[in-house]
């Protein structure tokens, strides 16, 4: 029996009253009348099935709520059981996780795990993560790629998500973080943009330019030569046919030789993705024009003349 402050029997002011709990209502221990009704019960309801020592788990709420999943990934989880009332006569146990999770819930779920992981070994963010989670659940929704492997589809929504978020990755650096082949990433890639209509901007030479010459460790210099160089290689249409990435990658590596900080081809290569023998081609088309590619502020430790010829 209590009392609650502000609330009490109009007949009996001064009798105490009885919260029952289970109907929610507050009662006069003297007429039974009943004084309120819908009384939050303010104490600590949790109870702990953990399995740990030395703890109490104090959780009142279950895990984020995932609104892209049909169940809103509401479920219980029952941990095992240690005790002998956890076990049958035959020593099977009584208590097992039966969760009602659809088919389609756990095809997505699996998925969210694959994108994240990727994510996570290629240090994305979140927003990007959220977008290629997304990017998948409309996809699975659109029932458009039955056949293809669950996972290419997931690294074809991360690297799209990439691209629509800003920040492109190369379909190398997205395969090395996934079981599957570039090429079936890349037809799970294509088959997402014509079927549901999704666009992703081009990639230009300037998207990898900073992470290329910040993970080689190049100068602030050679890095504004570099993006220069290859802007105008573009714009003068020195390098017709060549891919955005192996424009950067030749950019880079002639802007460190005329620099005193230069960095090999193969270097070059190992970051950027690309064979030593694609930089060479993208690098002879330009050297000829070199004069016209470097900014003119540019400090040359070695002059355009004595740059390698291949």
């Amino acid at each position: 029996m209590s009392g609650t402050a502000g609330v009490a029997c109009k007949f009996h002011p001064d009798a105490p009253l009885i919260e029952d709990y289970r109907a929610g209502d507050q009662i006069c221990s003297e007429c039974g009348l009943v004084v309120g009704d819908r009384v939050i019960d303010v104490g600590s309801e949790w109870r702990t099935f953990s399995n740990e020592k030395g703890g109490e788990d104090k959780s009142r709420v279950g895990g984020a709520e995932n609104t892209l999943l049909g169940s809103s990934d509401l479920s219980t989880i029952i941990g095992p059981g240690r005790g002998g009332a956890s076990f049958s006569s035959d020593g099977n146990a009584m208590y097992n996780n039966r969760r009602t999770v659809s088919s389609s819930d756990r095809t997505l779920i699996n998925a969210f795990r694959t994108i994240s992981n990727m994510a996570d070994r290629i240090n994305l963010p979140k927003t990007i993560i959220d977008r290629a989670n997304n990017l998948f659940k409309m996809v699975s929704d659109g029932k458009n790629l039955k056949g293809r492997a669950n996972d290419a589809i997931a690294a074809a929504c991360l690297y799209i998500a990439c691209r629509q978020e800003g920040v492109p990755r190369t379909f190398k650096e997205i395969v090395a973080v996934s079981t599957i082949s570039k090429k079936e990433i890349g037809r799970c890639f294509k088959l997402i943009l014509k079927a549901h209509d999704t666009s992703v901007d081009l990639i230009t030479t300037g998207d990898f330019m900073s992470r290329f010459c910040g993970t080689l460790s190049l100068s602030r210099d050679v890095q504004k030569a570099a993006t220069s160089i290859a802007k105008k290689a573009v714009d003068l249409d020195i390098v017709p046919g060549r891919s955005p990435i192996s424009v950067a990658a030749a950019a880079i590596y002639m802007a460190s030789q005329a620099s005193d900080d230069k960095r090999t081809q193969r270097e070059i290569a190992d970051i950027a993705g690309v064979a030593d023998v694609t930089i060479r081609q993208s690098y002879k088309l330009m050297l000829p024009r070199a004069a016209e590619l470097f900014p003119q502020d540019f400090k040359f430790t070695t002059p355009i003349e004595n740059l390698p010829q291949n």
